[in-house]
């Protein structure tokens, strides 16, 4: 099985994408949260080339193709922002401000807990972008010297635990409002958390839409200035 990931350019798109399709079929049949078709992908990959003892330089020359389609997914989500245009005009303000505490509570929570852990600073601003999508986070982390790798991980991560508990979170604190929920969602567990506020509704589709590119501008902005606090 290596000397197939090694002969053929579409081995690892082919493993990502029959792992994420058994993801979800999972997801559909048996309803669980936890089992999350972009966590079940991950573990499905991880087993197939451990178990085929594939490397992963080997693996990425061929999945790489996915992460061209990171960028236009993103725009494509202005999709459902634009259908509920009238809405975001009367809110705007709320939006807004929802969107900044978002923001600001994320960079603040990753610089308290680095200072507590005692991680160095290339840590810390490996972990600055996690809140934001992959195609934006990658640049920040690039930019402010940290580990790209290890930023998309946490990034997967942060996504996947927002679209598993971000439901019973809303139910613990009693969040009923729409636009609050797929704020909430957009702004601290991106384009995953986005996935799960459209299952949840249309409202809430659009506002998380909105958090991701909102959200994604201001950590880039803020994210540089944090850099300097550590």
């Amino acid at each position: 099985m290596s000397d197939m990931f090694e002969s053929s350019i579409f081995a690892g798109v082919t493993i990502s994408l029959l792992a994420y399709m058994f993801g979800s079929v999972l997801k559909k049949k048996l309803k669980i949260a936890i089992l999350n078709p972009l966590l079940v992908s991950i573990i499905v990959t991880i087993v197939v080339l451990v178990v085929a003892d594939v490397d992963y330089d080997v693996y990425n020359e061929g999945a790489k193709y996915l992460s061209w389609f990171l960028t236009p997914a993103t725009v494509c989500l202005a999709i459902p922002l634009y259908e509920q245009w009238e809405l975001l005009k009367h809110n705007y303000k709320a939006v807004l401000g929802g969107i900044v505490a978002g923001v600001i509570t994320s960079l603040t929570t990753v610089l308290v807990l680095c200072k507590v852990m005692g991680l160095s600073h290339k840590d810390y601003v490996t972990l600055l972008p996690k809140s934001i999508t992959t195609a934006i986070g990658m640049g920040v982390s690039e930019e402010l010297g940290g580990y790209v790798t290890i930023t998309v991980a946490v990034i997967v991560v942060t996504g996947v635990i927002g679209n598993i508990i971000g439901e019973i979170v809303f139910k613990i604190f009693r969040i009923k409002e729409p636009i609050s929920k797929g704020l909430a969602l957009g702004s601290s567990a991106h384009a995953i958390g986005t996935a799960k506020a459209m299952e949840i509704g249309e409202v809430e589709g659009a506002m998380s839409s909105l958090s991701i590119a909102v959200t994604g501008i201001l950590t880039v902005i803020l994210a540089s200035v944090y850099a300097h606090f550590m």
